[in-house]
């Protein structure tokens, strides 16, 4: 890779994504000695122990109010703009870390350790201006806002009125908790909470080509070769303890053949097979580049719960109509779902009992459910691990499911219906834990990211009334059980009551609609992008546009009603036509002998009776069929004659050479 910067052309945008691979190995190129991928876990583990080691220390002194605020205001005390890089911006306000007493590391170590923990320093700041406009309006009672104390909260909260509802609420629980127990509100988020934990990672984006390079393979662009140093020891002494190790990745798929590679973050992990070693190898690609306005062809997404995603595609046409383009898809995921919610269930339930091993143990170390408490412990663990990775899953799958609905309807755009601000409540415990539990925002977040390969843009909405009004008129709906029960109570089916329009399907089906005219018709005024994160929305409904913003029926194909006169003769019918079970047997092809079978489906006017054994010779008659001794006294086996059936009381006809038979078929012959 001879640069890192990426060439564009007309209409390209550039694209930076992700992609995991494995360390599977490497070479000591001091010595030519192969390392196992064991080996090299573990000798960045021991990198990564250190590296954690001392941010934990930065992080230790440097976790209040006042160092956050300094670090987020983005100056230093001579009034120079901080730079962009964390460990550079650290280094200008003279944050150092501390190494270990006897321990040699370079410069760069120190580096990606200042640059691990101003990101989290960093990240801190939305916490401590959440906090703090929480602890500024406390509410009288903190279980149920007033309509004044929520404005009241939002007004105090930097952007607050689009932060979600969820968010405000969960904090609010962390903060009476906290009062509950120490009998007092905390002083701001670092009183609140302790310093975050510090994950094993070496982040390589920090260092230069001393410490750490990553080559694309000229003659395979699938393969490159990273090399960085690593310690020989746990506890390295001197700058011969660490070497050169060249451990050669295998790019994956998504990795577009003239992507521009830049340096991983590596991230050991440990397992009963051994340490392996994670590289999450950050590229860079041109993209096309996804337009604001001017869209004609858009789909859109309504969400559910079990029917996860209901989507389809609606086309603009110059004097504004808006059509549906087909009756829209569903991506159904009850089964994962259930999954999912099995293993919640599992986990509060862990979480109950180790909460109440924890309070009979009260810090005794060598208590007697000290064990079991760990065994608990770590098994709760497991199940968030693996409710984790099924959300993550179902996100990706869904997420590809919704682009790839675009991609076939040749839309531009893909408008989702923003629920970031829906309390889920009124529905009962269980329902509304379900709802609010639902993985939207990774599902959005991953509907972004493969949109940006083929330049749709991923748009959210309002969800003001989408699935209250018809999206042909207007009109609120009606809803009911279903459309043959129009009268049970129910919410899954709609109808518009206006006899003029006459519209009713699901509900869902129904919201979609709504979803992609809004975003049609409110795409030239109201759109905005977030200058950060590039995201675009639209934040507000123009009643003025709403009107407009309606789906046109499509005019429904007339059957053709052609010229049904006689043109020629009646074509001749046999007046004895075949019955249901073809009496004429079949005409023996060249290579099959006589007497087989005749063609068609068996008789079914009747269902014999199950035959007591099959193994029948070929002049078999029913009554010779042997009976199980269970019903020997009273089966009498009954349509079983000759030729009478096939599959339970069959019997082979004789074989035509042996005794020939005169023609006896009653129907037309066959030639």
């Amino acid at each position: 890779m001879s640069s890192r910067k990426l060439p564009l052309a007309e209409g390209q945008a550039a694209r930076t994504a992700a992609a995991r691979v494995l360390l599977r190995g490497g070479v000591n190129e001091k010595t030519g000695e192969a390392l196992t991928a064991r080996v090299v876990a573990e000798r960045v583990g021991w990198a990564a122990d250190l590296v954690a080691g001392m941010v934990a220390g930065l992080l230790a002194g440097r976790w209040n109010a006042g160092d956050v605020a300094v670090l987020a205001a983005g100056v230093d005390d001579a009034g120079r703009v901080l730079p962009s890089n964390a460990w550079m911006a650290l280094r200008r306000l003279g944050w150092d870390v501390r190494v270990p007493e006897g321990f040699k590391v370079n410069d760069r170590i120190v580096r990606m350790a200042q640059e691990q923990a101003g990101r989290t320093l960093r990240s801190a700041r939305h916490r401590a201006e959440l906090t703090g406009g929480l602890l500024a309006t406390w509410p009288a009672d903190p279980a149920k806002r007033t309509p004044a104390e929520w404005a009241a909260v939002r007004e105090a909260i930097p952007d607050g009125r689009s932060l979600p509802a969820s968010v405000i609420k969960a904090r609010t629980r962390q903060i009476a908790a906290f009062c509950d127990e120490r009998g007092r509100l905390p002083v701001d988020v670092f009183d609140l909470e302790d310093a975050p934990r510090v994950a094993r990672m070496l982040v390589l984006a920090a260092v230069d080509r001393q410490q750490a390079t990553l080559e694309r393979a000229e003659d395979n662009p699938a393969r490159a070769l990273l090399r960085l140093q690593l310690p020989t020891r746990p506890d390295p002494r001197s700058y011969a303890d660490w070497t050169w190790v060249a451990c050669p990745i295998t790019l994956p798929p998504t990795v577009p053949p003239g992507a521009v590679l830049h340096l991983p973050t590596l991230r050991p992990t440990t397992g009963p097979g051994g340490g392996r070693v994670h590289a999450d190898l950050a590229f860079s690609h041109a993209v096309p580049k996804a337009a604001r306005t001017g869209h004609t062809i858009a789909l859109s997404v309504d969400w559910g719960l079990n029917t996860l995603l209901s989507a389809g595609a609606c086309r603009l046409y110059p004097d504004g109509t808006i059509t549906a383009l087909g009756a829209g898809a569903m991506f159904r995921a009850g089964g994962v779902m259930a999954r999912q919610h099995r293993l919640r269930r599992h986990g509060e339930h862990l979480h109950a009992k180790t909460d109440t091993y924890t309070h009979l143990i009260g810090g005794t170390p060598d208590h007697a459910l000290a064990a079991k408490h760990a065994v608990l412990t770590a098994e709760r663990r497991h199940v968030a691990d693996r409710r984790s990775g099924l959300n993550d899953a179902l996100a990706w799958s869904a997420a590809r499911w919704a682009v790839d609905q675009a991609i076939a309807a040749g839309a531009t755009v893909i408008y989702v219906e923003d629920l970031r601000s829906m309390e889920a409540k009124g529905m009962g415990r269980t329902m509304n834990t379900r709802l609010s539990q639902t993985v939207r925002g990774q599902i959005l977040e991953r509907m972004r990211h493969l949109a940006a390969e083929t330049g749709i843009a991923v748009v959210t909405v309002p969800a003001r009334n989408t699935s209250k009004h018809c999206p042909q008129c207007l009109v609120p709906l009606r809803h009911c059980k279903a459309p043959d029960r129009p009268t049970t109570p129910g919410w899954k089916w709609a109808y518009c009551p206006d006899p003029h329009c006459g519209w009713q399907g699901d509900r869902d089906h129904g919201a979609w609609r709504r979803i992609a005219a809004r975003g049609l018709t409110h795409q030239n005024n109201t759109i905005v992008v977030d200058r950060g994160t590039g995201q675009m929305a639209i934040p507000r409904v123009i009643d003025k546009l709403e009107t407009g913003a309606v789906v046109t029926p499509t005019a429904s194909p007339q059957v053709s009603r052609g010229e049904r006169s006689k043109t020629g003769p009646t074509p001749r019918r046999t007046p004895r036509p075949a019955p249901r079970r073809r009496r004429a047997p079949s005409t023996p092809g060249p290579q099959r002998p006589a007497g087989q079978r005749p063609e068609g489906h068996a008789h079914t006017d009747h269902k014999p009776p199950r035959a007591a054994c099959r193994y029948q010779g070929v002049h078999t008659i029913s009554s010779n069929t042997p009976t199980t001794r269970r019903h020997r006294s009273r089966h009498r086996p009954r349509g079983a004659a000759l030729g009478a059936g096939f599959h339970l009381h069959a019997h082979a006809t004789p074989p035509r050479w042996a005794d020939p038979q005169p023609e006896t078929t009653t129907g037309p012959r066959i030639a």
